[in-house]
């Protein structure tokens, strides 16, 4: 599906426009530091930007460059990490964060290609790193953008995700790509919202309670706290749980140790 160049000159304007009086003051913005790029997009995934701000602070004030997040023992890193859910995340950033730091001298490559053999970087956030940290004219579609493309441009929304992006694409204004996808997510976020549009996502995160995350999360959080733990207290917190599957699980994700029933965050 091609656009007219009218009607991209339009959307363009009209977003940018917006983008002006109405833009979000959010920390990560403060600095093309693709190191903050990193660290920003990792923590905003499936999380509310609200709830990821003091986090980011709280992270850069301990780690503010990327041979310290490389190095930093799994208790601080989890620590720093608590309230975000999915922890295995900041495991597999400090791994992709070693890797910058030994192969490629600490700077974050400005190569999709390169970042999708990170630990933990998929399409998107390598799309995203390109775009904010580099400004290249890469096309990140989350949930906000894509809703926001949908209404505005009038796309069918079955539209296939490899056709979407390549309007995205052709919708970057030259030199701006920073500027842009920040306008649309601010834009998604406040004007085309899921009410206002009807527009749904494709995809429904699980529900957080009562689930194996929660468990996880608790068991960490507990850790972290410096609380002791066996599987038999976790299992009197959760009675429905299959708690020694669970362990099993976070053993292979490297967050923790068993020995004779004493449980640990892993070194």
């Amino acid at each position: 599906m091609q656009l007219s160049k009218n009607k991209i000159s339009r959307f363009q304007e009209k977003i940018l426009s917006w983008y002006v009086d109405h833009k979000r003051v959010l920390p990560w913005r403060d600095s093309f530091d693709p190191y903050w790029v990193l660290v920003s997009e990792v923590m905003s995934q499936q999380t509310q930007v609200e709830r990821v701000v003091p986090k980011f602070h709280r992270f850069l004030d301990i780690l503010p460059r990327m041979q310290d997040l490389a190095v930093v023992d799994k208790s601080t890193l989890l620590w720093l990490r608590s309230g975000l859910w999915f922890n295995s995340r900041a495991l597999r950033l400090q791994q992709a964060a070693a890797i910058i730091v030994w192969e490629y001298n600490s700077i974050v490559p400005a190569d999709r290609a390169k970042l999708l053999r990170l630990p933990g970087i998929w399409p998107y956030t390598s799309a995203s790193i390109c775009a904010f940290a580099y400004n290249m004219p890469e096309p990140v579609v989350d949930t906000n953008i894509r809703r926001v493309l949908i209404h505005e441009l009038w796309l069918d929304q079955s539209l296939k995700p490899a056709d979407l992006e390549d309007i995205a694409r052709a919708c970057i204004p030259e030199g701006r790509s920073n500027d842009r996808h920040n306008a649309l997510m601010d834009y998604g976020s406040a004007v085309a919202t899921a009410a206002a549009t009807g527009i749904r996502p494709t995809s429904k995160q699980s529900t957080f309670r009562w689930s194996d995350r929660e468990v996880r999360w608790w068991i960490l959080k507990q850790l972290v706290a410096g609380v002791q733990l066996t599987p038999e207290l976790i299992a009197l917190q959760f009675p429905n749980k299959v708690v020694q599957s669970i362990l099993v699980d976070m053993q292979k994700d490297g967050l923790i140790t068993t020995s004779k029933s004493k449980i640990t965050i892993a070194d």
